[in-house]
């Protein structure tokens, strides 16, 4: 560093904080960003909770004789048929869910919500459990590898965040409570 450019940087204005409508104008995307954020969160939360015992009840469905062979042929898909069949269930529930909204919009807001809820269990269901039969095909494919290992980072890093927050440990505080006072009712050992 010469002397020179020594001087130049000291002579260069600070960089002034942001001025209070800046700060105004920032105030409801942050507000944002933290709702939606909160909602992701939930949707991902939701998924990881449902992916495996979902998962375990279609692979149960799927061993009956007469539906073996189907996930014997969704097994043996190549990479771009695996991922078409894989795509389906979220392409097929599009119209429910838009349905429900529907519903919603005409004022039966319990029966859309319950039609949401019903098609977000059956969808993740069904796509855990054609993720479980083509995920060898879908894994040849490089891209999706490469896609596949950044959101399952990005999902990680997110959950860590989630469980370490102060109210995801309330929460579990207040079930383990709510668990115990359940089987002290019935007169069943409890979970410690």
């Amino acid at each position: 560093m010469t002397p020179g450019s020594a001087q130049k940087t000291s002579e260069m204005p600070p960089q002034s904080p942001r001025s209070a409508w800046q700060r105004a104008l920032l105030m409801p995307l942050r507000a944002l960003k933290a709702t939606l954020g909160g909602l992701l969160a939930l949707l991902i939360l939701f998924e990881e909770w449902g992916w495996e015992p979902l998962q375990r009840v279609l692979a149960r469905i799927g061993a009956w004789p007469g539906l073996r062979w189907i996930e014997a042929a969704i097994r043996r898909l190549p990479p771009y048929a695996a991922l078409a069949l894989f795509a389906l269930p979220t392409l097929m529930l599009l119209p429910v869910k838009l349905g429900a909204l529907w519903l919603i919009g005409q004022g039966q807001v319990v029966a859309g919500a319950v039609v949401i809820v019903v098609a977000k269990l059956v969808g993740t269901a069904v796509v855990a459990r054609l993720f479980t039969l083509t995920r060898p095909a879908l894994m040849r494919l490089d891209w999706f590898a490469a896609l596949h290992g950044h959101w399952t980072r990005w999902k990680n890093a997110l959950l860590e965040r989630v469980r370490a927050s102060w109210s995801w440990r309330a929460a579990r505080l207040l079930g383990r409570r709510w668990r115990r006072r359940w089987h002290r009712l019935l007169g069943r050992p409890g979970p410690d």
